[in-house]
């Protein structure tokens, strides 16, 4: 009998075998997992990458962190969350590898009439960066509209009513 209850007491709790569902990739965490992993590309291309390109990539990748830190008060809305996981996942991957896959003897040569490739390289990330910022104020500006509404719900709640005689 004693050894029984000594026995249960030493037995690891049941823990399920199924790990718990990785997170959707509209999920902050993995938002944030794509940022770093954005992050470390960026870092560790600097050497082939002009270094303002490098510089203004890392302001992008700052302002999206920004816009996942807000989603701590609440969540994200579905175009703010479009907006972050177009720019970690497609755009600015895919602007700086569009721009390592050129020739380094062309990168600062124009065709015709069009800008070099590195003139292209900092306007696209220049886009990338006023999209960014206008994600940022939107996602601001909900959250000063969600307190504006709260703080008329609690006027309306806790103070005399219109309708009161």
């Amino acid at each position: 009998m004693v050894w029984s209850r000594l026995r249960r007491r030493l037995d690891p709790p049941d823990v399920p075998l199924v790990p718990a569902d990785p997170p959707t990739p509209d999920e902050v965490p993995a938002l944030c997992h794509s940022l770093d992993e954005l992050n470390r590309d960026i870092n560790r291309n600097a050497g082939r990458l002009p270094g303002m390109a490098v510089v203004n990539a890392r302001g992008v990748t700052d302002t999206v962190r920004e816009i996942l830190q807000t989603a701590g008060a609440r969540p994200l809305d579905v175009y703010a969350v479009m907006s972050v996981r177009g720019i970690l996942q497609d755009y600015l991957p895919t602007t700086i590898k569009s721009y390592l896959a050129v020739d380094a003897a062309l990168v600062d040569i124009a065709r015709d009439s069009m800008p070099t490739p590195t003139q292209s390289l900092l306007e696209q990330i220049q886009a990338l960066q006023t999209s960014a910022s206008a994600t940022l104020m939107a996602v601001r500006a909900q959250d000063v509209d969600a307190v504006m509404t709260q703080g008329s719900f609690l006027r309306t709640k806790f103070t005399g009513s219109d309708l009161d005689l």
